[in-house]
């Protein structure tokens, strides 16, 4: 059953609007019940753990103690990639160091055992109950469509807090992708970092780091991104137009979420989904190859 405790982070009502709708949609579509936990925190992936590993682990070890705490039984469901990597390192102190385990518990005055798991939205996407309930709803194909997969640095390593199949070159969202008929292109950046909030604080060092993965992307057939996480995709997004007018650039890259390609392919409209908010124009293209199945886009 498709079920999971659902933690949705700072960034779904603010910078990640329009991934929540495309994930809501998509969710609504195949029976996905997500259950949001209450009285959850901010993870503090910004900021908090370059002050201090204790007050780190504890923040994001609150709401999975909450999610514990409701007897659900359920892993927990994290769409954005920082509060995914901060609540799996708080997950695996828990479950590899006892005395970080008491101290945690002691921090956030609750008991916290690590029972459950911490999924990405690519970790259930990818199962072959999700993939199967996906390949039962689309309506559409985007047929001819090539993307770069993109799933920045922090869902795959390391490898022993994640437990990912390959650090370098994953392939979950190249699989789940190809179920809407796209084509994932081989390429080079799926795992680079972006820059993360460092875009904000220091952009000259930032930008360069954006500026090769659009420039990999492109050169290797891409016609756009897709991302699985609301900073990653907001920056190559938000940024791709700057970049082209102070480094002289001619990107033509919309960024996508991944679960907004499956939206689509299972008939979203493009405002239903928010495909008309992005930074860089995004509609134009996924109605061109949404089109192709003999649908509007």
């Amino acid at each position: 059953m498709l079920r999971y405790a659902y933690y949705p982070g700072c960034s779904m009502d603010s910078t990640g609007a329009t991934y929540k709708k495309s994930i809501e949609f998509v969710a609504e579509k195949i029976g996905l019940d997500l259950r949001e936990i209450k009285d959850w925190n901010c993870c503090g992936a910004t900021a908090a753990h370059t002050k201090d590993e204790m007050m780190a682990l504890a923040l994001p070890a609150r709401n999975l103690a909450l999610a514990e705490s409701e007897d659900l039984g359920l892993d927990i469901a994290i769409p954005c990639a920082a509060c995914y990597s901060r609540m799996k390192y708080s997950l695996h102190a828990v479950r590899t160091d006892e005395e970080k385990k008491e101290q945690i518990q002691e921090i956030i005055e609750m008991p916290y055992e690590g029972k459950n798991d911490v999924l990405s939205f690519l970790d259930i996407f990818s199962t072959e109950e999700a993939m199967e309930a996906c390949r039962s709803k689309m309506v559409r194909t985007l047929s001819g469509l090539k993307v770069a997969c993109y799933y920045g640095c922090l869902l795959s390593r390391p490898h022993e807090v994640t437990g990912g199949e390959d650090t370098e070159n994953p392939m979950d969202m190249d699989r789940i992708v190809a179920l809407t008929g796209a084509e994932p292109v081989d390429w080079s950046f799926k795992t680079e970092c972006c820059g993360a909030s460092h875009q904000v604080d220091v952009p000259k060092e930032a930008r360069p780091l954006l500026d090769r993965i659009l420039r990999n992307a492109q050169a290797n057939g891409a016609q756009a991104i897709v991302t699985a996480c609301p900073l990653c995709n907001m920056n190559l997004d938000m940024r791709q137009a700057e970049i082209n007018e102070k480094m002289e650039k001619k990107y033509n890259l919309p960024v996508y979420q991944f679960t907004e390609l499956l939206a689509v392919a299972m008939g979203a409209g493009a405002k239903e989904i928010g495909l008309h908010k992005h930074f860089f124009p995004a509609f134009e293209l996924m109605k061109k190859y949404a089109k192709r199945a003999g649908e509007n886009g």
